[in-house]
């Protein structure tokens, strides 16, 4: 043990009230969200600001999934998180392996290509006309193939497999392993945490977009979460405060407070399962004498 001396026991402390109290700051937004979530309309309007309530009412979020048709909307944004993330890292990691090697022919002209697409886009009515030719619209799958490679999620995966040692391929090759059997069986164990960072990119990316099931889509039963979100808070800001008070047991802003948890809460306990792989050493253990 390391005996601090006075003054490095203050300098620590003052370091973790510091962090202590811009940890409470933070938190503090969600807090007032979750509590005037569960607050009752009349103790909303006398308080004002609300962080710990005196008493508890859930009927914003019975209102949330009944009325508003979340509940739906959850199963189409699941299926869209889950099967187009596992989708996203397949194709990305059959496109970046490859590329990863200085011996393919053509590799050059494909990462210009890959590369030109980062900074320029053919522009939403091209892509439109483009999803209509492919006879995706109002489809579920529409929310997935169109976005199914990031170049910028590519690029770092194929920088990833690049700094891997030659060496642990070499030596899998002499025991007779193909470069599928090279990939699934060494490079990927090796590769956990980039590829969890890059699952987790996706899978924000796919909870939180919306604007491609506005354009894409005109059946409300495959509209997602975040859309149905934003129709909710559309329909709270369009409303007047005299509305709002006399609407019943429950304010048309915990309704728009509900379906904000609702829609943040699955991400916040996914994230720290994620989290533990970021800061994992790229080759602990891989390579050993």
């Amino acid at each position: 043990m390391i005996k601090l001396t006075i003054g490095e026991k203050v300098w620590q402390a003052a370091v973790y009230t510091i962090l202590i109290l811009l940890s409470l700051l933070c938190l503090l937004p969600f807090l007032y969200v979750v509590a005037v979530s569960v607050t009752p309309e009349s103790e909303v309007l006398r308080r004002g600001i609300v962080i710990i309530p005196e008493s508890f009412t859930f009927v914003a979020y019975k209102e949330v999934f009944i009325s508003h048709g979340i509940g739906q909307a959850y199963k189409i944004t699941l299926f869209r998180t889950i099967v187009g993330t596992a989708l996203n890292v397949l194709f990305t990691v059959i496109a970046a392996y490859p590329l990863s090697k200085k011996y393919l022919p053509g590799r050059s002209p494909f990462l210009i290509f890959i590369v030109f697409t980062m900074m320029f886009s053919g522009g939403l009515i091209p892509t439109y006309l483009l999803v209509r030719s492919m006879g995706l619209l109002n489809s579920p799958w529409v929310l997935i193939i169109p976005h199914l490679i990031s170049a910028f999620n590519l690029v770092i995966i194929k920088g990833f497999f690049e700094q891997l040692p030659a060496e642990i391929e070499e030596s899998s090759r002499v025991d007779g392993a193909s470069e599928l059997q090279s990939l699934w069986r060494i490079i990927l164990p090796l590769s956990l945490p980039v590829l969890a960072t890059i699952s987790l990119f996706y899978a924000v990316g796919h909870w939180n977009s919306y604007f491609d099931a506005i354009v894409y889509l005109n059946d409300s039963s495959l509209m997602p979460l975040q859309v149905v979100l934003r129709n909710i808070l559309l329909n709270v800001a369009t409303q007047s405060a005299d509305s709002i008070a006399n609407s019943g047991a429950v304010s048309k802003f915990a309704v728009q407070m509900a379906a904000v948890v609702v829609t943040t809460v699955p991400i916040l306990i996914v994230y720290p399962f994620m989290q533990k792989h970021f800061t994992k050493g790229v080759l602990l253990g891989s390579i050993k004498g």
